[in-house]
């Protein structure tokens, strides 16, 4: 059964650091696209930050030069390295992979369950 196992959130004051894992398990063959999407309270769900398999990363404006993406394709692990982190960062962050299981030709995407970050000011 696949499983998408994020960890690393909690409160922290206003300028304070998280860091942010998924790890991805259960018979996977490959894996493209891994990122971190976050939903605050009356609002959409919005894309933070995406990393492919060559390296490449995204970032939404609002984290530039404060979140770091990066991955561990031995572990099937997504990190999200949160500095300097405002009020407004505030939010369900989720997990999201673009995955191949083994035995199938298919990539598919999966959401994780969640980890609430909250940044007090």
């Amino acid at each position: 059964q696949l499983q998408l196992m994020e960890s690393g959130g909690g409160l922290v004051q206003a300028g304070g650091s998280l860091r942010l894992s998924c790890a991805a398990s259960g018979s996977i063959s490959s894996i493209n696209a891994m990122g971190w999407y976050r939903q605050s309270s009356g609002k959409q769900r919005e894309l933070v930050a995406r990393i492919i398999s060559g390296g490449s990363t995204s970032y939404a404006d609002s984290v530039k030069g404060r979140f770091t993406i990066s991955r561990d394709n031995a572990k099937n692990t997504v990190y999200l390295q949160m500095n300097s982190l405002k009020p407004e960062d505030t939010a369900v962050y989720y997990c999201n992979v673009d995955l191949r299981r083994s035995g199938s030709l298919l990539f598919m995407n999966y959401w994780g369950k969640g980890t609430l970050v909250t940044v007090s000011s």
